[in-house]
């Protein structure tokens, strides 16, 4: 995107996203309504949810709508972590699994888990998860096990992965802080007639569109990790139930209504935020100068305060005994007045929490360790 494009389409992209001016007012409605949303970082998934609702809300009530099966969180675009509808789940895995199934056929072949041993650890999976057992990846590693299905290295988190993009399996009900699965068809229960591919194609990119937009046919392609002839199709198919703008060579397009915000507030954003992850090209929110201090690689996204709809900075907690403390690191020193609307920004995401909050803001972007194969293959986990 030109930074002329970037002027005028960055209030239009935080109001599609909920950032600003949130109609919804539940996790559940708010989700639905952006069809998916990053979700390998569970914490900063709360927060992301939390950020878009209108109204007071917690992190635990984030939590509470997630364990009671409102909102699912599963693989899903791109192969990563998804906070889903139970409404939508089933026909977006259906749009997506088979292209991500290819993709990784490799990793699998390397790691000895042909067609005869998924098809066997699918049924162990959904025999240990009947009658609403809800269980924890220790405990499904365990019940593989019995069943004569190795679980070491990375296969346990690669069989799990395929379990739920066969839509076999999906989030349950946490067990203390401990995360557990549950079966898809007792997570999201009833009749779930699928559309046709077509259908599902030309639904995915209005959604997007209108919960994205302004956005290229090039970012709709990267964030649905659909074959670019495919999302090419979902885009024309949509095509008439959304606008287009023109800005040099480039066509934007975005839901019929598109919002105008003119002044934009200070955010922070959780780290693998749509504002960022959505789009392929982040040039004119993110300045090319400032891209490895949020990405240092590996696919690795910080937190970010965005400052007039940009990304200024990033930022990192400490919780502590009724506190946490936030600590903002600015890419330049901030004006007195981006001073107070930050610590506005840090005093409501504690306000999330429910801690009070101790802020610090400093000139300065702090090191990262780079990313490893490893650390990406156990984004899965």
């Amino acid at each position: 995107m030109t930074l002329a494009a970037g002027d005028r389409f960055v209030g239009a992209r935080l109001a599609a996203q909920q950032v600003v001016r949130p109609a919804c007012a539940t996790p559940a409605a708010l989700v639905a309504r952006l069809v998916a949303l990053q979700a390998q970082d569970y914490a900063a998934a709360r927060w992301a949810v939390g950020v878009r609702l209108a109204g007071k809300i917690t992190e635990a009530g984030v939590s509470a709508a997630i364990a009671s099966g409102a909102v699912l969180r599963t693989h899903a675009l791109r192969g990563t972590w998804q906070l889903v509808a139970p409404g939508d789940i089933r026909w977006l895995l259906a749009l997506v699994a088979p292209r991500l199934f290819v993709r990784a056929a490799r990793r699998f072949q390397e790691l000895g888990l042909d067609a005869a041993t998924i098809r066997r650890s699918n049924a162990a999976l959904v025999r240990a998860l009947a009658d609403r057992h809800h269980l924890t990846r220790t405990e499904l590693g365990a019940a593989l096990t019995a069943r004569k299905i190795a679980v070491t290295g990375l296969r346990l988190s690669f069989l799990l992965w395929r379990a739920e993009l066969d839509g076999l399996i999906a989030s349950g009900v946490p067990r203390g802080r401990q995360p557990t699965y549950g079966l898809l068809d007792e997570r999201a229960p009833g009749p779930n007639p699928l559309p046709d591919r077509d259908a599902a194609l030309a639904e995915l990119a209005r959604r997007y569109f209108a919960s994205r937009g302004p956005a290229t046919a090039a970012d709709f392609t990267w964030w649905s990790g659909l074959a670019p002839e495919e999302a090419r199709r979902g885009l024309a198919a949509a095509g008439k139930m959304l606008s287009a703008i023109h800005v040099g060579h480039e066509t934007y397009w975005h839901g019929v209504a598109r919002a105008r915000v003119t002044s934009p507030p200070v955010l922070l954003l959780p780290p693998f935020d749509e504002y960022l992850v959505a789009y392929r090209d982040r040039d004119a929110v993110l300045d090319p100068v400032h891209a490895r201090a949020i990405n240092a690689g590996g696919g690795m996204l910080d937190p970010i305060v965005v400052v007039g709809g940009r990304v200024r900075g990033t930022w990192r907690r400490e919780l502590g005994r009724g506190a946490v403390t936030i600590g903002i690191d600015m890419f330049a020193e901030p004006s007195a007045g981006a001073r107070k609307a930050i610590t506005v920004a840090a005093n409501r995401y504690a306000a999330f929490l429910g801690l009070a909050p101790e802020v610090t803001i400093r000139a300065q972007i702090r090191k990262r360790r780079k990313a490893t194969r490893k650390a990406r293959d156990e984004e899965l986990a």
